[in-house]
């Protein structure tokens, strides 16, 4: 519901603060939920002017990166964000306000390999960086063959083996 809002909220600002454009190339910088990372979109108030508004929009970009409501993703984006958060330049943290605005269950699957992300999101440099990441955790501990074929879903359900030889006839015995 936040990202709608923010979404809605950007759509207006955009409509409302810049001279009219196409309409092609307004709806050409968003695909679905997804928005493209561009440097061309003024709706995004990164201001890095001086030490007190750096440290307010890093503090808020940190707080949006651990308090996503999906554990995994709290824990990754947010010591991803801590760690660079202060190396970033504009157009980093606007890419950073990207990542940040995709749906969790979505950018789950596109930074563990489960599904391909689309362009837009794969052109996008902070989520490469924390994708390398997570890939190279991922690799470093859990072999290949434990994990589900790229297209699969990870989670198996609670009884997958009923039904099988040798599997439990009531329940997951």
């Amino acid at each position: 519901m936040a990202t709608l809002r923010r979404a809605l909220l950007r759509l207006h600002q955009t409509l409302t603060l810049t001279p009219p454009r196409s309409s092609q190339s307004l709806l050409g910088s968003h695909i679905g939920s997804i928005s493209r990372f561009s440097s061309d979109r003024g709706s995004l108030d990164v201001d890095l002017s001086d030490e007190e508004s750096k440290r307010r929009l890093h503090n808020r970009l940190l707080y949006r990166s651990r308090q996503r409501g999906f554990l995994e993703l709290d824990l990754i984006l947010g010591s991803w964000v801590e760690e660079n958060i202060r190396s970033l330049d504009e157009l980093h943290i606007r890419a950073l306000m990207d990542v940040l605005d995709l749906e969790n269950p979505d950018l789950w699957k596109w930074l563990t390999g489960q599904e391909q992300p689309p362009e837009a999101v794969n052109d996008n440099p902070v989520f490469t960086a924390v994708q390398s990441r997570v890939m190279g955790n991922l690799n470093s501990h859990a072999a290949p063959e434990t994990r589900a074929n790229p297209g699969q879903p990870w989670v198996r359900g609670w009884d997958d083996k009923r039904g099988q030889e040798g599997g439990p006839k009531y329940g997951n015995q």
